[in-house]
């Protein structure tokens, strides 16, 4: 049976994936299979077959440490071959959207990288995402074989998990190490944030017209505990660090 194939480097985006994932599988007559790669995958096969993953392939090939995107774009493509996979689901992460085009090109594949909204169109998955500056919405078709669709975080809901796990496979994959190597790894000066995490954001832009204003959407966020975010303009003046940047240069919350 071809499946649908899922995975993220972020858990809890794979999980997401994974439970929307069933809801399609079994609409399209689909069975629903999940990739956990590099260090402490086995300890995340059992979390995936609770949120709907039927199959669990696992891989902690040595080749996988620190998973280079062009290490695991291979492992996928080698998992996706042997699944059958008719469609594969990734995370759209920093990561994920390097992944997808890669994993698309040894496929032969079409590829659709921050989809907002996935549905199920005249039998097939159809994604949407922003266009034209985020004025409008695409809606994009896959017409080849094998589809990637690249989904960004927190686009589905997750239910409760259930009881029992999916079927453990060790697939015997060819992957050689990657030709990237990190030489280096220096912290960021200040406290960094994930706004992919924060239940609200505080979005300031252009209209405080002086850095001291900030203070006034600090205040309020810290009484609805939020987190602040910014334009790319706010983070360009040295306000605040990039890692609050939201909308089409940041994260997409």
């Amino acid at each position: 049976m071809a499946v649908i194939l899922v995975y993220s480097d972020k858990p809890e985006v794979a999980r997401e994936l994974a439970f929307k994932g069933k809801e399609f599988a079994a609409a399209l007559g689909l069975g629903l299979a999940a990739a956990a790669l590099g260090e402490g995958a086995a300890g995340r096969a059992a979390d995936l077959g609770a949120h709907g993953a039927d199959t669990i392939y696992v891989s902690e090939d040595a080749a996988l440490a620190g998973l280079q995107a062009d290490v695991v774009a291979d492992a996928l493509a080698q998992i996706a071959a042997q699944a059958a996979a008719a469609y594969v689901l990734i995370g759209s992460t920093r990561r994920g959207k390097e992944l997808a085009g890669r994993l698309a090109q040894k496929l032969g594949a079409g590829a659709v990288s921050d989809v907002n909204s996935l549905v199920l169109t005249d039998g097939q998955l159809v994604g949407n995402r922003y266009a034209l500056g985020g004025n409008t919405v695409a809606e994009e078709r896959i017409d080849t074989a094998v589809k990637v669709f690249a989904v960004m975080p927190k686009t589905f809901e997750v239910g409760e998990p259930q009881a029992g796990a999916g079927a453990v496979e060790t697939p015997a994959l060819s992957l050689t190490p990657s030709k990237v190597s990190v030489v280096d790894r220096r912290a960021k000066e200040g406290q960094a944030v994930n706004l992919d995490a924060a239940p609200l954001i505080i979005g300031v832009g252009r209209g405080f017209p002086k850095r001291e204003d900030l203070a006034v959407a600090d205040g309020l966020a810290a009484a609805l505990q939020a987190e602040v975010g910014c334009t790319k303009s706010i983070a360009d003046f040295e306000w605040l660090p990039e890692d609050r940047i939201i909308g089409l240069s940041g994260a997409k919350t």
